[in-house]
């Protein structure tokens, strides 16, 4: 999830954390967690979500919470432990819902809540190579023992390949002028850095569009960890499961932060409505108020849908 957090090196500094998760507010009314029992936090990050859950939550809920990050599970863990609720936490893609849900002996859940951003906990670790504004490796994996990489995809896939993942992925309209340029760079050496790779974008697109409200390599960065995270075959994979488990009157939301996420999510919920499975709440999607966003820049582009199990 994007949030006000800073990122921390050492696990002693995680009271400093600012916990602001994005539309918290419209989360915990639409989702009602005060009066559901079984919540799983499908994208827990650092539990700044699951931290407001807990000041509404009765004693007998009992949250889950999963994520991919190691790192990011254990300053979730030790962040909740100082609260008075009950959870488990589980190192695992959203997509293997079924099977973490499984292993705790749970078979139905009244609340499931996807936040499809990148906190910044993790955008701010340079080490991670999600930013083009800080330097580090061409990293980009949520998952620290996944195999692929952006370096990998960077410099070994055709010009074609990088220019379906910067179109599809990216919407980038300078899709094959940046892949052509990125194929003729590594020609002469490999790719190795996060700023590396911007300046070849930035350099790659015309110079009326380079100084921007939003920075020349946002797209490409954007298409690049999709890509390595196989992030949207995720979200319907762990969607559709996720519906699956939902008790009689439970509840899923999503926030998703671009088009391709949020088009997948709202095609899902019209599906699963159509077979009279699912009752829509929001008939259009909530974004966040001129308040929130002026609070937490980084929300601005959230969308958030929720539906109902029939």
């Amino acid at each position: 999830m994007i949030t006000s957090e800073i990122y921390l090196d050492k696990m002693e500094d995680i009271k400093l954390i600012h916990h602001y998760p994005v539309m918290y507010r419209e989360v915990l009314d639409l989702l009602d967690i005060k009066n559901k029992k079984v919540i799983v936090d499908c994208t827990l990050g650092v539990g700044s979500l699951a931290i407001k859950f807990f000041e509404v939550m009765s004693n007998e809920s009992f949250l889950i919470g999963i994520d991919k990050d190691e790192k990011s599970l254990e300053v979730a863990r030790q962040r909740l432990q100082s609260l008075n609720g009950h959870f488990s936490l589980c190192k695992s893609s959203f997509s293997d819902i079924d099977k973490v849900l499984k292993s705790l002996g749970i078979n139905k859940v009244d609340v499931f809540i996807f936040d499809l951003g990148i906190s910044s906990y993790q955008l701010n670790n340079p080490n991670r190579g999600f930013s083009f504004l800080k330097e580090g490796p061409l990293d980009m994996r949520m998952d620290k023992d996944s195999f692929l990489s952006a370096y990998d995809l960077v410099n070994n896939l055709s010009q074609i390949e990088l220019e379906n993942i910067f179109r599809k992925f990216g919407e980038e309209r300078y899709s094959k002028r940046i892949a052509q340029s990125i194929v003729k760079f590594r020609d002469l050496e490999p790719i190795l850095t996060t700023v590396q790779l911007a300046q070849i974008v930035t350099d790659s697109v015309p110079l009326k569009d380079r100084y921007q409200r939003v920075h020349p390599a946002t797209r490409v960065f954007q298409a690049l960890r999709i890509a390595v995270n196989r992030e949207l075959e995720s979200i319907e994979i762990a969607l559709k499961k996720a519906i699956s488990f939902l008790s009689l009157g439970g509840r899923i939301g999503v926030i998703s932060f671009h088009s391709l996420e949020d088009r997948i999510v709202k095609n899902i919920f019209k599906d699963y409505k159509n077979k009279n499975l699912l009752n829509i709440i929001t008939k259009k999607p909530l974004t966040p108020t001129e308040a929130e966003k002026a609070e937490n820049n980084p929300s601005r582009s959230a969308k958030f849908r929720v539906a109902e199990k029939n």
